[in-house]
């Protein structure tokens, strides 16, 4: 039996994956055998017949930022005046759009911008997570360590002010590569990995669940690619807050960021990877925002179990993605399996006496946006 056969059986019999062994496999695996094995780990996790989908807007209220990160082309220099802060009243009329398509759920996140007070998260968590009965997910670990340092608030206390103000879980946004090697060449003024990892862990702590990532398809190597999935999984034996985990690739943004082609096969193979070495994270989401949606119909047979859509408005990121609840089912479904909705912490009771949105046998279905 060959070294990487060895590997995967390994694994697949429940064996953590060391660090020299996921690197290996990255480098010399077959990225095919890699799925392979995914896709087995993830019907011993998962019913192997059911994938799940969410739905939420996305509000980005401000576009102002400091953190200048290299392959941002979203944000606007603070006091520049060409950018925006977006009011209450603009949030609301989001807010109601989102119910208006099937989305109880938003997704509340910004550049960095110095100039707004406490009371102005506050105000919008107020309004969106008990004015509007939303679950808000919110505020990327850079926002929040920002946040504390202007106002010399423990983070701590800050969480605890803005989970009683209505926030209810967060993204584990900002984190693309965690190595320092990668940290300065995309954003030398955002978190270094070990504050990124302290912050998620206070979230955690808090009782704010919610996300990690993987942002590729740059100059990282292997290396900083399994290093990232360790500072991922170390954190998590630690605090256990990330419920699920989402590969990425970068998209061209700005014209002097690097951007490498990622083939379909090595998304993937990163993607197979991930479910591989996550052996103390539950779901493993592909994008189809990012990816699109032939390469997430086969992302579903390479280890993950969720498709991480609807995302109804996306200002930051070129949209891939499906826009409605019956475009998501659909795709399930042709993907071969049992769509199942589920909010932002998977939680699944809310929806389990909801119909399906969509009927394949009705004509009426057979088209639609």
């Amino acid at each position: 039996m060959n070294k990487e056969q060895t590997i995967l059986d390994a694994v697949v019999g429940g064996q953590r994956l060391n660090l020299e062994d996921a690197k290996y496999l990255l480098e010399k695996g077959n990225w095919t055998r890699l799925a392979e094995a995914a896709h087995e780990v993830r019907n011993q996790l998962h019913n192997p017949e059911i994938v799940s989908y969410t739905a939420f807007r996305l509000i980005n209220y401000t576009n102002y930022c400091n953190v200048e990160c290299t392959f941002c082309s979203f944000m606007d220099e603070i006091d520049s005046g060409k950018g925006y802060n977006l009011n209450l009243e603009q949030m609301s009329q989001k807010a109601d759009e989102a119910k208006a398509h099937g989305a109880d759920q938003i997704f509340l996140q910004g550049g960095v911008n110095p100039r707004l007070p406490l009371e102005y998260y506050t105000d919008a968590l107020q309004l969106l997570g008990h004015e509007k009965g939303m679950h808000v997910r919110g505020f990327s670990p850079v926002e929040l360590k920002r946040l504390s340092e202007k106002l010399k608030k423990p983070l701590p206390d800050l969480l605890h002010i803005l989970k009683e103000a209505g926030l209810a879980s967060v993204p584990g946004a900002g984190a693309e590569i965690l190595t320092e090697n990668m940290r300065r060449k995309l954003s030398p003024r955002k978190l270094s990995a070990a504050q990124w990892c302290e912050v998620m862990g206070e979230c955690h702590k808090a009782g704010l669940n919610g996300s990690a990532n993987i942002v590729f398809g740059s100059t990282e190597t292997s290396e900083d690619i399994v290093q990232h999935l360790n500072f991922v999984r170390e954190q998590q034996d630690r605090t256990g807050g990330f419920l699920t985990f989402v590969p990425w690739k970068f998209q061209p943004q700005t014209k002097n960021f690097p951007i490498k082609n990622v083939r379909q096969d090595q998304y993937l193979k990163i993607l197979s990877l991930a479910r591989l070495f996550f052996d103390n994270i539950q779901h493993m989401e592909t994008s189809i925002l990012v990816m699109g949606k032939d390469v997430g119909q086969l992302a579903l047979h390479c280890g993950a179990d969720d498709i991480n859509s609807i995302v109804i408005e996306e200002n930051v990121l070129a949209s891939q993605g499906l826009k409605t609840l019956r475009a998501a089912e659909k795709f399930i479904l042709e993907a071969g399996y049992t769509p199942k909705r589920r909010d932002l912490n998977f939680d699944f009771s809310k929806y389990e006496n909801q119909d399906p949105v969509y009927d394949p046998n009705k004509v009426s279905n057979l088209v639609f946006a």
